[in-house]
Order: C-alpha cells, then structure tokens, then sequence
C-alpha cells in the first residue's frame, strides 16, 4: 500500500502511458473519472457524439435508419452503414456502443468503427438500445437481441450474409455483446462468427483487484462503475438475482461459445475482468484472443487515437476482424 496526498491508502498500480496521460488532461473536462448518479444528466450532454454527417464526412458510406421492435415491442431506432463500393452479399457486425449503460449512442466510436465498412466491406448494424436507470435491466439486452433477431430476418433487404454476424461492443457495449452471445446460445438464437469484446463491462460484483486499483484515475473509475451496476440493476445488484446475460462473468458455463477477441487496458478498472473472462473462456473450451495493453487507460483508443498505443490496439483489432469476417 501507499499513500494518496489525502493520506488516504491506495493501491500500488500500473503507470499510464506517458504518451497517453497527455490526453487524460483533455478527456477530463468531458469525461470526469468518477460518474455519480447526478452526473448523469451531464454526462448525457458531454459523450454525445457529433452530427452523424460530420463524422460520415469524406468517407464513402451509406447511412440509413429503420425503426424496428426492441423489448416488449417497443420502437428502437436502429442504424446501418455501408459502402456503395463493396456489392454482393456481406458480413455484419451489429455493435453495442459505450456509455456505462447510462448513456452514449449508436454513433460513439463509428469514426474509428468505419474502417470495418470501407476497408472490409462489412455492414454495420447499431442500435439505440435503451438507457438505465429509466430502462433497467433487461432493456438494453433485450433490445440488443431483439436487433439481432431483425438482421436474420432481413438478411436480403441489407444485403448480408446470415453465416457471418459478428457481435462487437465496447465497455457497457461489451459486456452487452458478451451478454448476447450467451442468449443466442442458450436460445438456440443466430450462429455467430465472432465476439469483439472491447475492455468489456461484466461483473457487477466489483471483485476483480483492478476495480480497485484505479479510483479517481483515468476514465471510469470503480464508484462509477458502481453507478453504472446500480442504475440498471436497482435492488438485484450484487444478489444472486442478477443474470450473466447482463453480467457475463456470472454464467458457470462458457462453453460452445463464438471465438472471442477481448482487448483491454493495464492501468484501468476491467483489466482483471477481461482476463478472467479469457481464462474462462479457455477453460470451458472456447476459442479466445486476449491482447491487455500496457499502460492503457479506458477507452484510450476512443480518446487518444492518435497515440501510438492506440493504433496499435487499432490495427490489432481490425486484422482479428478481418480474420474472422473472411471465413
């Protein structure tokens, strides 16, 4: 142990990387390191993301919107982009942004997610799926599998290939992608080629050490973390009654799961999680690639992607991606 300028004890932990804590002093004003209950409203405002036209800007990809059924029948806006220059039948990744479950859109992170449409031809599917606390659990996931459902049953209008759905999230949208690839096993729901598991969000129990090695520091720290579980749990969280569709480092069998790609940070709060994650993955006998990147705070390729670090957890991704899509 040592000690904090307040006195207080902290955890010994990883150093950031020097290139990245440059832009920690940037992503601070949008993005505090410890979201309480009534940051919320602020946060909301802060992590929206610009205009879908400007971050389309010179890129050659087609947007449309459709409205279709999410959870108990209720209407969600869904987006698909892809490129006029790719034709015939395609993958599809269907990717559940970032935001802590409490907020953020289908628009976080498609600058560095079109990559995927333009250079691999891939169509991407993203969902508005609903936000706690005004929509706790099941909301989110159920709307998550509700769009998968919708791609299978509209295959030949999008122009994708049924035998190639990816699913990809980040944080909050990586736990939910974990989540999903559960349901549709368990469901007997659409094969999947592949689950892109970015620093994922899967246990709501905090009991990993680096959720507590990291408080205050970075991006999203342990009593965010905190606030995330309790918003969209409410009285379930940290009881036997949370489901591992949510949180998916709850569920006791992983096997006869989609190969898994996860990727995470050394100096942030999901790093122990996303190990345990592929160590259980390994165990039960799924296909897993794990990549932790030294010094890497949370979400350092959203915030710092022109950091060398960043590109290099970018390229490492993508050619994962293309693996898979190309089977």
């Amino acid at each position: 142990m040592t000690q904090s300028e307040d006195g207080a004890e902290r955890l010994p932990r990883p150093e950031i990387d020097a290139e990245l804590r440059a832009g920690l002093a940037i992503v601070g004003g949008v993005f505090p390191p410890t979201i309480t209950p009534d940051l919320i409203p602020f946060m909301r405002r802060s992590y929206a993301s610009p205009p879908v036209a400007d971050i389309l800007c010179g890129h050659d990809v087609d947007h449309h919107e459709h409205t279709i059924r999410g959870h108990l029948g209720d209407d969600i806006v869904v987006s698909v982009f892809n490129s006029p220059q790719h034709t015939g039948i395609r993958p599809v990744i269907l990717y559940a942004h970032s935001g802590g479950l409490m907020f953020g859109d289908r628009f976080n992170a498609l600058a560095l997610n079109l990559d995927w449409v333009e250079r691999l031809g891939a169509v991407l599917v993203s969902p508005e799926y609903r936000l706690a606390p005004e929509y706790p659990d099941p909301y989110a996931r159920e709307d998550l599998y509700r769009t998968l459902l919708w791609i299978v049953d509209n295959a030949a209008t999008l122009g994708v290939d049924i035998g190639r759905i990816m699913i990809a999230g980040a944080s909050a949208g990586g736990g939910l992608a974990a989540g999903l690839a559960l349901a549709a096993r368990d469901r007997s729901g659409p094969a999947l080629c592949g689950q892109l598991l970015i620093y994922p969000m899967l246990d709501d129990r905090g009991i990993a050490l680096s959720t507590k090695q990291f408080d205050a520091v970075g991006v999203w720290d342990r009593v965010s973390n905190e606030t995330g579980w309790r918003a969209v749990l409410g009285d379930r969280y940290r009881t036997s009654e949370v489901s591992p569709y949510i949180a998916p480092a709850r569920s006791t069998d992983l096997s006869g799961l989609p190969p898994a790609y996860i990727d995470v940070g050394s100096a942030e709060i999901f790093r122990d999680e996303a190990v345990d994650y592929a160590t259980a993955l390994w165990h039960a006998g799924s296909d897993a690639e794990l990549h932790v990147w030294n010094g890497g705070f949370h979400a350092f390729d959203i915030f710092a992607p022109h950091t060398t670090l960043a590109q290099g957890m970018i390229r490492a991704r993508t050619a994962w991606v293309e693996n898979r899509l190309a089977d």
